[in-house]
């Protein structure tokens, strides 16, 4: 049986729905103090509606658009709740059924080869790992010419300073 959309829901509930450990939404609440489940009688956690429209915004923010914590940080100190808990919905992330949940992502799709100057074809954005690893080939393709053609010696990694304490 399915609870109303207005319902209070466990942690075990959320953590199903968002698809994510309840660990991880417990981590969340510590870095995110946005996120304020009430508390009850031996530290019972009870997510109201809001609470669970704002996890699938950091839940999105996260995994699907590829932010760092400090990136939804900022975005929530910037730009507020309102627009975390829209985030999810902008994207194309469609309510499912009556509790509400996100879809999953459909799989990754082929990025076009970006422009000379770096920026994606077709104005789509690409994510931060795509933009990473774009930079990794560009890099190990210098490499390949600086080395001309030899045969490819090990990376040397510059040693670190010791630590002055």
């Amino acid at each position: 049986m399915d609870k109303e959309s207005d319902a209070f829901r466990t942690i075990s509930e959320v953590a199903e729905d968002l698809d994510v450990p309840k660990h991880v939404l417990r981590f969340w609440e510590v870095k995110f103090p946005q996120v304020r489940p009430m508390k009850r009688g031996g530290g019972r956690r009870y997510y109201r509606p809001e609470d669970l429209d704002l996890l699938r915004g950091i839940r999105h923010l996260l995994h699907a658009e590829g932010y760092t914590i400090k990136g939804v940080q900022k975005i929530l100190r910037e730009q507020g709740v309102d627009q975390v808990k829209r985030s999810w919905r902008e994207r194309g992330v469609a309510r499912s059924g009556t509790s509400g949940a996100p879809q999953k992502a459909p799989a990754a799709r082929a990025v076009k080869a970006p422009r000379a100057d770096g920026r994606p074809r077709g104005g789509a954005a690409m994510t931060r790992r795509q933009q990473l690893e774009q930079i990794i080939a560009e890099l190990e393709a210098c490499r390949g010419l600086l080395l001309g053609g030899q045969a490819e010696r090990p990376v040397r990694r510059p040693r670190r300073a010791p630590a002055s304490g």
